[in-house]
């Protein structure tokens, strides 16, 4: 078991691993081995409650395909082993971003001097850009 966060945890047996061979430098290494690794989680897992499974799709939605499974890849280390954990510590992540609470928005407004700062530059850029501009012919 994977533990993500306090009150879930992903069963390893639900994740399924697919290397390729990794892009960019490194010689014969890139050419001959498959160190890039994906690992594959399926969102119908009966470990996921419908809730937590709504927030997954919503909030990772980039990462999801179309049948409903969050992939990531790592092709960072030059060892499979290591792009392995390095990919399992990525979803993990991105499952403890997606699972946590966020704050509500609360609506602020700009300050008078802040207000009087931005009309400042405005006048300033304006007159800028009317001292560049051509003399007009009844000059």
């Amino acid at each position: 078991m994977i533990q993500v966060d306090d009150r879930f945890a992903l069963p390893e047996e639900e994740l399924t691993f697919a290397t390729s061979r990794s892009g960019g430098p490194g010689g014969q290494n890139v050419n001959k081995l498959e160190t890039r690794v994906t690992v594959r989680f399926d969102l119908a897992s009966p470990s996921l409650d419908d809730a937590r499974r709504a927030r997954i799709r919503e909030r990772l939605a980039t990462r999801v395909s179309r049948a409903g499974v969050l992939s990531v890849t790592s092709q960072r280390h030059r060892t499979q082993a290591a792009n392995r954990e390095a990919a399992v510590a990525r979803l993990v992540e991105l499952l403890r971003e997606a699972f946590a609470e966020q704050a509500p928005r609360r609506a602020t407004r700009p300050s008078r001097a802040a207000r009087a700062r931005r009309l400042r530059a405005k006048s300033l850029r304006s007159r800028r850009k009317r001292d560049r501009a051509a003399p007009s012919p009844d000059d």
